[in-house]
């Protein structure tokens, strides 16, 4: 008997880590990422992500949108990336309010660390 994954009820915002300018070393983000991603997969909870760039590559906008519309969303989290430096404000606000019009359905979670992003999702998917 082969394996299905379930189909995503969760969507997890955020930016790709290999895209953001720096000097920095993006590989301790993407594997707390990753750890983050799995928990999902062992609790048997679909998920699906869309991390966007901020070195100019993306119209982050657009690409958030569609990702919203891609089906019905029960919780979509935020991830720390997009929320929490100060200058990035104004990219959080419009992400939230992305969430708001094109996912008013679902509920909103934020992480404090990629490696948490399951239990934020799991406090929204119980509520």
């Amino acid at each position: 008997m082969g394996t299905t994954t379930p189909d995503p009820r969760v969507l997890v915002l955020g930016l790709d880590p290999y895209r953001v300018p720096g000097p920095w070393d993006p590989e301790p983000v993407a594997r707390a990422t990753a750890a983050g991603l799995a928990r999902f997969a062992d609790a048997g909870i679909g998920v699906a992500t869309c991390l966007v760039g901020l070195d100019g590559s993306d119209d982050v906008d657009a690409v958030v949108t569609e990702a919203l519309r891609r089906r019905p969303w029960q919780v979509v989290v935020i991830g720390g990336g997009i929320r929490e430096p100060e200058d990035q404000l104004e990219l959080f606000e419009r992400v939230v309010n992305l969430v708001h019009r094109h996912a008013p359905g679902a509920a909103i979670a934020f992480n404090s660390t990629p490696a948490e992003t399951y239990k934020a999702a799991l406090r929204r998917l119980d509520a």
